[in-house]
């Protein structure tokens, strides 16, 4: 019987040999070892179970001859901690976006100090972004939107299962909240630009209507910004987080509608402009 460290070997190189992540097979590895990464360390040298076996390499096929995402094929993905469910009805979260959630707590504390706020999470998709900041912050009174009935019946699951009160709302952008206000509005809407060349294994498999932003990717953030003094308080915080090219276009696009605001770009840990923030104090 192979070791597990012979199958990861193999399995990776598979991949690398196709132009994809070999990390990603690591993260099969430990699904269907059903390990730890500690024990998956010590038990290298052990042979794996034909059953487990046969179940990933079924996976690693999927992976590599299907393009099927990694975190499709397991069926989650941790985000700031959480375990969320994740399929082909949302986009599956990035890393970068867990900076965001950690970026609207710093600035909640410095403008709100405490105080219960209403919060709203625009274009929710799996709720990765609602869900960890209500469950980090209890002094939030948690809303979310999504023009898709699918990626809000993923997002509730998700709520479900963590544990997190959410107020869900099906509807366009600010459309649905109409009437309503608060405190903070944060959003990672759509902002891949319609002409932009993207991987296979995003295009083929996450919902396109999560994925783009029309002509100049920015389509999303004038809606919002258009129509968020609307529904928002006068002391408040927007958060987006955006494409590394497009912090100029967005802080320009703020000041015509908050010119009083303190408008600003946040780089993410690769050091890219990620995330404009926008307090109005």
């Amino acid at each position: 019987m192979p070791t597990y460290q012979s199958i990861l070997k193999s399995s990776e190189k598979l991949a690398r040999a196709h132009q994809l992540e070999a990390s990603a097979i690591k993260l099969l590895m430990l699904h269907f070892a059903q390990l730890e990464p500690t024990e998956l360390y010590l038990s290298m040298d052990k042979e794996m179970p034909q059953e487990k076996q046969l179940a990933f390499e079924k996976a690693v096929n999927a992976y590599v001859y299907e393009q099927i995402p990694v975190q499709y094929l397991i069926g989650y993905v941790y985000f700031y901690g959480y375990k969320f469910l994740v399929d082909d009805r949302v986009l599956i979260p990035r890393f970068e976006t867990e900076e965001l959630v950690a970026n609207v707590l710093m600035y909640y504390d410095e403008v709100f100090n405490g105080q219960l706020v209403k919060l709203v999470d625009v274009g929710t998709g799996s709720g990765c972004l609602a869900i960890a900041l209500s469950m980090e912050e209890p002094a939030f009174d948690t809303y979310a939107t999504d023009i898709s009935h699918e990626a809000l019946d993923v997002a509730k699951q998700n709520a479900l299962t963590i544990g997190a009160k959410i107020n869900f709302i099906q509807g366009d952008m600010l459309e649905p909240l109409k009437g309503m206000k608060f405190d903070i509005l944060v959003s990672n809407p759509p902002y891949i630009p319609s002409d932009e060349v993207v991987d296979q294994i995003i295009i083929k498999n996450e919902p396109k209507v999560a994925l783009f932003g029309g002509d100049d990717g920015l389509k999303f953030y004038q809606i919002i910004l258009s129509q968020a003094a609307q529904i928002l308080n006068e002391r408040s915080i927007i958060a987006f987080e955006h494409g590394f090219d497009k912090a100029l276009a967005i802080r320009d696009m703020a000041k015509t509608y908050f010119p009083n605001g303190e408008i600003f770009t946040i780089q993410d840990m690769q050091e890219k402009d990620r995330m404009t923030f926008i307090l109005n104090k």
